[in-house]
């Protein structure tokens, strides 16, 4: 069972999505049409940046044309294929473990018949293979099957705990129900995206651009910190990384 948002929360997280568009505008809605290929450049995405994590999926493609030429490939030649995302001696594994358990309950590398199971069954499934979290399923469900999950990133983590979206010491894991119960579904695309966007650019990690942020009438953090305008720089950063 879901945990349930009180109102005060929904209503606020209803008018940071608001906000969010009005400043960023509504992300044009893109499917990308192939589950598997999602799942593999997901896995390719851990610890490393977008411009890598493309640079590997594509060299990937090019050695490799299909998905069981990935699996039944040298576990060394998908590690040099993928190297420039970074711990490949991790990921490499990991990609074709989860193709060879699709394959073994599948009967074919296909995870098109999600879209046919209700989205707790499908999420179930994706993260009982081993090394998928409950990130990488959503993002295979939102963004290859336009199913309602709500990926999790640091930035969404970092901004909804600043914003009261969820609690302080709520962990990233526990934060994809809350924030699923908070939004309406039909707003997880773009609030997703959004909020990624406002992580990076003005909600940054170690020196967040308060007083540029559309958000900040909203913001338990920024509220907090206004109430201390007298705490010493040394304090102030103590409260700030309280808030990552």
């Amino acid at each position: 069972m879901r945990p349930l948002a009180d109102a005060q929360t929904r209503r606020r997280a209803l008018d940071v999505h608001a906000r969010l568009i009005d400043a960023y505008g509504a992300p044009p809605w893109r499917l990308e049409r192939d589950p598997v290929g999602v799942l593999v450049s997901t896995i390719l995405s851990q610890n490393t940046n977008d411009v890598n994590r493309d640079r590997a999926y594509g060299r990937l493609r090019e050695c490799f044309p299909t998905w069981e030429a990935v699996r039944d490939a040298g576990a060394e030649a998908i590690v040099d294929a993928i190297h420039v995302a970074g711990l490949a001696n991790h990921k490499g594994p990991a990609i074709q473990r989860a193709l060879a358990t699709i394959s073994a309950e599948r009967g074919e590398l296909s995870l098109d018949f999600l879209k046919e199971l209700p989205v707790d069954e499908a999420k179930a499934w994706l993260v009982a293979i081993n090394g998928v979290g409950p990130k990488t399923a959503a993002i295979v469900l939102l963004f290859s099957l336009g199913m309602p999950a709500f990926p999790v990133d640091t930035h969404v983590h970092r901004v909804s705990r600043r914003l009261g979206l969820i609690g302080p010491k709520v962990t990233r894991e526990k934060a994809h129900a809350l924030l699923e119960e908070v939004l309406p579904a039909e707003t997880y695309y773009p609030f997703h995206l959004n909020l990624i966007r406002h992580g990076r650019e003005v909600c940054i990690a170690r020196a967040p651009r308060c007083e540029e942020c559309t958000l900040r009438e909203l913001c338990a953090f920024y509220a907090e910190s206004a109430e201390n305008p007298d705490l010493p720089p040394s304090t102030q950063r103590t409260q700030r990384n309280r808030a990552l």
